[in-house]
């Protein structure tokens, strides 16, 4: 325990750790396989990385999220910690610098994308790695009883063949029993073992609003209880025209989905975190590896496609433990609406074979090649070049990926990066030969350490700006060297991509198995059933009906959910009234108002709010004065 803590100590300063995660840590360090199921913002990578930083050797980590493997080096490497990510969208060369660094480099963590497993490659230099550990982050992936399967995660017991007697530690934040169960045996668990901590948030209130006036009840939820929130919407257009709705009516938003610049998402996302806006409305495009522990309130304009995806998204409010909000707004238009994104989610199987067919001749595939080829890939060009829909298009390439015909990401954000291919002594003979050269390569070697041992990330608009010159001159400068194979320089890029997985088939060998395509249809029905039941069922508590549906039949009534709420009647417990307190506070701190005015602007029944006015009055903390304007006492 002290070894464990103390390397907690020292690369993330914590003094402690959070519930279940030692209990994970030991299980691991002891070489059991490991299925750990714990609540989004849980501190799941402390419990692959701490175990890992214990031992000798180096930990594999396998996740289809490429931003989030990228920040999670960035910040490994900050700590002074040797990390590495092998990732689509990565030259060969680069691919084989950084497997190379692995192996000989006392490199402690790689992290890795799915589709990179099967490859000869990976699998090549894999074996030759002192491995102590195979991390598998979104490990409900693996299942196809999960809501989102991907067939490269079954590569993973692939690896494990290659690397028998090491451990697995499985990690999700959202599981069914039958999802745990399939987790385990697809990894090939050797026994079963499970660690979970219960998925109930005390202090997280669900809320469900029946209301044909989304829009203002929206406004009312973000005034009343104020403080730092999420709204997600499920289009792009939706999110600019409700950010700018709450700007007209006082309120600091923005807006947030994957069609902007990297640029901007990323200053948007950091002013989110930073406190300078106070509202981002989004997709789901935002919140994977965001861990802002004051989110008072997360709210839901329109159902997501399961449960699984709701109470994730539901789950970045109050991890810090105060009390918070996940609203969900729902009118019977919803319905109609989920049958249309059924209809678009599974569009016929013939409709799938010409978008795949389309696929190769966009790129140029020939029939029996491209397999793990890798293509930049633009949806609305592809779409427009064969007449489809790009909503329909997206869903048959979706639909081929489940069949595993290829791999299609999210936008990558690369970086430019260099390697020097020369050794010291023969970079010092061509300055010397070539003096217009020398300023340049010394100032390339003060900037950026680690360029003689693998791919580091610059910045070209840096350099010439240190330079004093323009960023023309710089990427000359750079291609230059690398036509003189001093360097190996690649420029960014941001783009999707699309991996072929397999070799291209002609119309004849593709096979899209009829019966397992019903069977996905199927499945994604029951979720979008079970999410519409949760919306429309006003007679059980919310807390409840979720935590039953991931296995805890017997957890008690929350007690603060919209449904406890309304059962108390008009006898408040003291939770209640605590959390009818902080939202008083939260309406009053946008200045002073009239009575009937603050108790329009709790989301409270009003009689329960005039009990806890009349007591915050009565004990001096609430004024009520002239023109029955009331405000907060003067502390």
């Amino acid at each position: 325990m002290e070894h464990f803590s103390n390397i907690l100590s020292r690369y993330w300063g914590y003094d402690s750790f959070r519930p279940l995660q030692y209990e994970i840590i030991r299980s691991v360090a002891e070489g059991k396989d490991t299925l750990a199921l714990m609540p989004t913002g849980g501190g799941k990578s402390i419990t692959f990385q701490v175990p890992a930083l214990a031992g000798e050797g180096i930990c594999i980590v396998v996740t289809p999220l490429i931003s989030l493997m990228k920040d999670q080096v960035e910040n490994l490497i900050k700590r002074g910690i040797k990390a590495v990510a092998v990732f689509s969208g990565m030259s060969r060369y680069e691919m084989d610098v950084s497997l190379d660094n692995c192996i000989y480099g006392n490199y402690k963590f790689l992290y890795v994308s799915p589709e990179r497993l099967g490859t000869e490659l990976f699998r090549a230099r894999v074996v030759k790695m002192p491995v102590n550990l195979i991390a598998v982050d979104e490990a409900h992936c693996i299942s196809q009883w999960g809501y989102d399967f991907r067939p490269s995660y079954l590569q993973i017991s692939r690896l494990r063949e290659l690397l028998p007697d090491v451990p697995v530690l499985a990690l999700t934040a959202t599981a069914t029993p039958k999802v745990a169960d399939d987790i385990q045996e697809k990894l090939l668990f050797r026994k079963k073992n499970l660690l979970k901590k219960s998925f109930a948030r005390e202090n997280l209130r669900y809320i469900v609003r029946n209301t044909e006036d989304k829009i203002k009840q929206l406004l009312r939820v973000v005034q009343g209880v104020g403080g730092s929130g999420i709204v997600y919407v499920r289009s792009r257009k939706k999110t600019g025209e409700i950010a700018d709705y709450l700007l007209r009516n006082g309120i600091s938003a923005e807006s947030y989905h994957a069609g902007l610049k990297m640029d901007l998402r990323n200053e948007k996302q950091n002013d989110w975190r930073n406190d300078k806006t106070d509202v981002i409305v989004a997709t789901n495009a935002f919140g994977m590896g965001i861990d802002k522990p004051d989110v008072r309130f997360v709210v839901h304009m329109d159902l997501p496609d399961s449960l699984e995806a709701y109470f994730q998204e539901a789950g970045r409010a109050g991890r810090d433990g105060e009390a918070s909000f996940a609203v969900l707004l729902y009118n019977e238009s919803d319905k109609i609406s989920v049958k249309q994104r059924m209809k678009v989610n599974f569009p016929g199987l013939d409709l799938v074979k010409r978008v795949y067919q389309a696929l190769g001749s966009y790129f140029r595939v020939p029939y029996g090649g491209g397999r793990d080829m890798v293509f930049d890939f633009n949806l609305l060009d592809f779409s427009s070049s064969y007449s489809f829909h790009p909503l329909t298009a997206y869903s048959c390439l979706k639909t081929l990926e489940k069949a595993g015909y290829i791999e299609l990401t999210d936008e990558v954000n690369n970086p430019s990066r260099i390697f020097f291919t020369t050794g010291r002594d023969e970079l010092y003979r061509f300055q010397v030969a070539n003096a217009s050269f020398d300023s340049f390569i010394k100032l390339l070697l003060r900037s950026y350490s680690g360029v003689f041992s693998g791919f580091v990330p610059i910045d070209e608009e840096f350099l010439a700006r240190k330079a004093s010159v323009s960023r023309d001159i710089v990427y000359q400068y750079l291609t230059s060297l690398a036509k003189q194979k001093i360097i190996q320089y690649v420029p960014s890029k941001k783009t999707p991509l699309i991996v072929f997985t397999t070799e291209r088939m002609d119309e004849n060998s593709l096979y899209l198995s009829t019966s397992s395509y019903k069977e996905r249809k199927k499945r994604y029905e029951e979720r979008v059933y079970a999410m519409l039941s949760y919306a429309t069922t006003g007679g059980k508590c919310r807390s409840r009906m979720l935590l039953a549906y991931f296995g805890e039949d017997d957890a008690p009534e929350c007690g603060i959910c919209d449904y406890c709420n309304s059962r108390n009647g008009e006898e408040l417990s003291r939770y209640e009234a605590d959390m009818i307190e902080e939202n008083i506070r939260a309406v009053l701190r946008h200045g002073n108002v009239l009575l009937d005015e603050l108790v329009d602007l709790l989301d409270h029944p009003p009689e329960k709010a005039l009990k806890v006015i009349r007591w915050l009055i009565d004990n001096k903390k609430l004024v009520y004065g002239e023109g029955n304007i009331v405000k907060w006492a003067e502390d």
